[in-house]
Protein backbone atom coordinates (compact mmCIF):
# COMPACT_ATOMS: atom_id res chain seq x y z
CA UNK A 1 0.00 0.00 0.00
CA UNK A 2 1.47 3.34 -1.08
CA UNK A 3 1.92 6.02 1.56
CA UNK A 4 2.21 9.77 1.95
CA UNK A 5 5.45 11.11 3.41
CA UNK A 6 5.48 14.67 4.72
CA UNK A 7 9.14 15.68 4.86
CA UNK A 8 10.57 18.76 6.52
CA UNK A 9 13.22 20.63 4.53
CA UNK A 10 16.91 20.65 5.44
CA UNK A 11 18.56 23.14 7.78
CA UNK A 12 18.67 26.83 6.80
CA UNK A 13 20.53 29.83 8.13
CA UNK A 14 17.24 31.03 9.64
CA UNK A 15 16.84 27.74 11.53
CA UNK A 16 20.30 28.20 13.00
CA UNK A 17 19.52 31.79 14.02
CA UNK A 18 16.02 30.86 15.29
CA UNK A 19 14.51 33.42 12.91
CA UNK A 20 10.81 33.24 12.08
CA UNK A 21 11.35 32.91 8.34
CA UNK A 22 8.12 32.08 6.52
CA UNK A 23 7.72 34.59 3.69
CA UNK A 24 8.53 33.32 0.21
CA UNK A 25 11.04 32.56 -1.17
CA UNK A 26 12.84 32.38 2.19
CA UNK A 27 16.33 31.29 3.21
CA UNK A 28 18.51 28.78 1.41
CA UNK A 29 19.95 25.59 2.86
CA UNK A 30 23.17 25.64 4.83
CA UNK A 31 25.95 23.26 3.84
CA UNK A 32 24.73 20.97 6.61
CA UNK A 33 21.19 21.25 5.23
CA UNK A 34 22.46 20.09 1.85
CA UNK A 35 24.07 17.07 3.47
CA UNK A 36 20.80 16.36 5.31
CA UNK A 37 18.90 16.30 2.02
CA UNK A 38 21.35 13.86 0.46
CA UNK A 39 21.37 11.70 3.58
CA UNK A 40 17.56 11.53 3.61
CA UNK A 41 17.59 10.32 0.02
CA UNK A 42 20.25 7.69 0.71
CA UNK A 43 18.57 6.44 3.88
CA UNK A 44 15.21 6.19 2.09
CA UNK A 45 16.46 4.76 -1.20
CA UNK A 46 13.66 3.81 -3.56
CA UNK A 47 13.31 0.56 -5.48
CA UNK A 48 10.06 1.73 -7.04
CA UNK A 49 9.27 5.13 -8.58
CA UNK A 50 7.85 7.74 -6.22
CA UNK A 51 6.10 11.07 -6.65
CA UNK A 52 8.21 13.92 -5.27
CA UNK A 53 6.90 17.47 -4.85
CA UNK A 54 7.80 20.45 -2.72
CA UNK A 55 6.56 23.82 -1.62
CA UNK A 56 7.73 26.83 -3.62
CA UNK A 57 9.98 27.99 -0.77
CA UNK A 58 13.67 27.95 -1.72
CA UNK A 59 14.67 25.60 1.12
CA UNK A 60 12.00 23.04 0.24
CA UNK A 61 12.78 23.15 -3.48
CA UNK A 62 16.50 22.70 -2.78
CA UNK A 63 15.85 19.74 -0.49
CA UNK A 64 13.56 18.09 -3.05
CA UNK A 65 16.10 18.64 -5.83
CA UNK A 66 18.79 16.93 -3.77
CA UNK A 67 16.51 13.96 -3.09
CA UNK A 68 15.50 13.82 -6.76
CA UNK A 69 19.13 13.74 -7.89
CA UNK A 70 19.83 10.69 -5.73
CA UNK A 71 16.61 8.87 -6.61
CA UNK A 72 16.78 9.82 -10.30
CA UNK A 73 13.21 11.12 -10.33
CA UNK A 74 11.62 14.42 -11.24
CA UNK A 75 10.38 16.91 -8.66
CA UNK A 76 7.79 19.64 -8.94
CA UNK A 77 7.19 22.71 -6.75
CA UNK A 78 3.51 23.21 -5.90
CA UNK A 79 1.68 26.27 -4.65
CA UNK A 80 -0.22 26.10 -1.37
CA UNK A 81 2.00 23.84 0.74
CA UNK A 82 4.39 26.47 2.12
CA UNK A 83 4.95 27.25 5.79
CA UNK A 84 2.46 28.92 8.13
CA UNK A 85 2.86 32.65 7.51
CA UNK A 86 4.24 34.53 10.51
CA UNK A 87 2.90 37.95 9.47
CA UNK A 88 4.05 40.70 11.83
CA UNK A 89 6.43 38.25 13.49
CA UNK A 90 8.39 37.67 10.28
CA UNK A 91 12.19 37.76 10.61
CA UNK A 92 12.07 38.19 14.38
CA UNK A 93 14.38 36.17 16.62
CA UNK A 94 13.32 37.42 20.04
CA UNK A 95 11.67 35.26 22.69
CA UNK A 96 8.51 37.41 22.74
CA UNK A 97 7.85 36.71 19.06
CA UNK A 98 8.51 33.01 19.56
CA UNK A 99 6.09 32.97 22.49
CA UNK A 100 3.31 34.59 20.45
CA UNK A 101 3.90 32.11 17.63
CA UNK A 102 3.78 29.14 20.03
CA UNK A 103 0.62 30.41 21.72
CA UNK A 104 -1.18 30.59 18.39
CA UNK A 105 0.12 27.14 17.44
CA UNK A 106 -1.18 25.89 20.79
CA UNK A 107 -4.65 27.21 20.02
CA UNK A 108 -4.54 25.67 16.55
CA UNK A 109 -3.60 22.24 17.84
CA UNK A 110 -6.46 22.59 20.32
CA UNK A 111 -8.85 23.10 17.38
CA UNK A 112 -9.25 26.90 17.17
CA UNK A 113 -9.59 27.46 13.41
CA UNK A 114 -9.92 31.23 13.70
CA UNK A 115 -6.98 32.09 15.96
CA UNK A 116 -4.60 34.14 13.87
CA UNK A 117 -0.95 35.10 13.97
CA UNK A 118 -0.86 38.92 14.03
CA UNK A 119 -0.73 40.00 10.41
CA UNK A 120 -0.49 36.36 9.34
CA UNK A 121 -2.70 33.33 8.85
CA UNK A 122 -5.43 31.50 10.72
CA UNK A 123 -5.53 27.70 10.81
CA UNK A 124 -8.57 27.79 8.52
CA UNK A 125 -6.48 29.67 5.95
CA UNK A 126 -3.69 27.10 6.18
CA UNK A 127 -6.16 24.23 5.71
CA UNK A 128 -7.83 25.98 2.75
CA UNK A 129 -4.60 26.19 0.76
CA UNK A 130 -2.81 23.01 1.88
CA UNK A 131 -5.46 20.28 2.11
CA UNK A 132 -6.67 20.51 -1.52
CA UNK A 133 -3.11 19.76 -2.68
CA UNK A 134 -2.96 16.68 -0.46
CA UNK A 135 -6.42 15.57 -1.60
CA UNK A 136 -5.40 15.89 -5.26
CA UNK A 137 -2.19 13.90 -4.79
CA UNK A 138 -4.00 11.22 -2.78
CA UNK A 139 -6.66 10.87 -5.45
CA UNK A 140 -4.10 10.51 -8.22
CA UNK A 141 -1.41 8.39 -6.60
CA UNK A 142 -2.65 6.73 -3.39
CA UNK A 143 -5.74 5.02 -4.80
CA UNK A 144 -6.40 2.57 -7.62
CA UNK A 145 -4.20 -0.09 -9.17
CA UNK A 146 -1.05 1.92 -9.92
CA UNK A 147 -0.24 3.50 -6.59
CA UNK A 148 3.01 5.29 -5.84
CA UNK A 149 4.41 6.67 -2.61
CA UNK A 150 4.13 10.45 -2.46
CA UNK A 151 6.79 12.64 -0.83
CA UNK A 152 5.89 16.24 -0.02
CA UNK A 153 8.88 18.34 1.03
CA UNK A 154 7.39 21.07 3.15
CA UNK A 155 7.74 22.79 6.54
CA UNK A 156 7.71 21.80 10.19
CA UNK A 157 4.78 23.73 11.62
CA UNK A 158 2.54 23.17 8.59
CA UNK A 159 3.39 19.47 8.35
CA UNK A 160 2.45 18.78 11.97
CA UNK A 161 -0.84 20.67 11.64
CA UNK A 162 -1.80 18.89 8.42
CA UNK A 163 -0.79 15.43 9.64
CA UNK A 164 -2.80 15.92 12.83
CA UNK A 165 -5.82 17.12 10.84
CA UNK A 166 -5.68 14.16 8.44
CA UNK A 167 -5.10 11.41 10.98
CA UNK A 168 -6.96 12.76 14.02
CA UNK A 169 -3.91 12.07 16.17
CA UNK A 170 -3.90 13.28 19.77
CA UNK A 171 -3.47 17.07 19.76
CA UNK A 172 -1.06 17.07 22.67
CA UNK A 173 1.19 14.57 20.92
CA UNK A 174 1.13 16.60 17.69
CA UNK A 175 1.94 19.83 19.52
CA UNK A 176 4.73 18.35 21.61
CA UNK A 177 6.42 16.11 19.04
CA UNK A 178 8.49 18.36 16.81
CA UNK A 179 10.28 17.39 13.62
CA UNK A 180 13.99 17.91 13.09
CA UNK A 181 15.17 19.07 9.67
CA UNK A 182 14.46 16.30 7.12
CA UNK A 183 12.32 14.55 9.72
CA UNK A 184 9.12 13.13 8.27
CA UNK A 185 5.63 11.85 8.99
CA UNK A 186 4.26 8.77 7.20
CA UNK A 187 0.55 8.27 6.57
CA UNK A 188 -1.56 5.67 4.78
CA UNK A 189 -4.75 6.49 2.88
CA UNK A 190 -7.38 3.75 2.60
CA UNK A 191 -11.05 4.14 1.69
CA UNK A 192 -11.00 7.82 2.53
CA UNK A 193 -9.35 7.33 5.94
CA UNK A 194 -5.87 8.52 6.88
CA UNK A 195 -3.79 6.52 9.36
CA UNK A 196 -0.50 7.80 10.77
CA UNK A 197 2.17 5.07 10.96
CA UNK A 198 5.21 7.16 11.89
CA UNK A 199 5.79 10.65 13.30
CA UNK A 200 9.49 11.50 13.19
CA UNK A 201 11.21 8.80 15.21
CA UNK A 202 7.94 7.69 16.87
CA UNK A 203 5.93 4.79 15.46
CA UNK A 204 2.30 3.85 16.05
CA UNK A 205 0.62 3.38 18.45
CA UNK A 206 1.24 6.89 19.72
CA UNK A 207 0.76 7.63 23.40
CA UNK A 208 -0.96 10.63 24.93
CA UNK A 209 1.17 13.51 26.11
CA UNK A 210 -0.14 14.55 29.52
CA UNK A 211 1.52 17.96 29.48
CA UNK A 212 0.46 21.49 28.56
CA UNK A 213 0.12 21.95 24.80
CA UNK A 214 2.86 24.56 24.71
CA UNK A 215 5.97 22.65 25.64
CA UNK A 216 8.82 24.67 27.14
CA UNK A 217 11.74 24.59 24.73
CA UNK A 218 15.39 25.18 25.46
CA UNK A 219 16.99 28.36 24.21
CA UNK A 220 18.77 26.37 21.51
CA UNK A 221 15.58 25.09 19.90
CA UNK A 222 14.20 26.85 16.83
CA UNK A 223 10.45 27.46 16.64
CA UNK A 224 9.40 26.10 13.25
CA UNK A 225 9.86 22.35 13.83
Amino acid sequence: MARLHLVRHGETTSNVMRRLDTALPGAALTDFGVRQGVRFALENAREQPAVLVSSVARRAEQTAELIASVWDVDTEPLEGIHEVQAGDLEDRVDSDAHQVFREVMDRWHAGDLDARIPGGESLAMVYDRYLPVVDDLAGRFLTGDNQQDVYIVSHGAAIRLIAARLSGIDARFAAATHLHNTGSIELEYTNGIWVCHRWGAETAPFGRVDEPLVVAESIGDEPMG
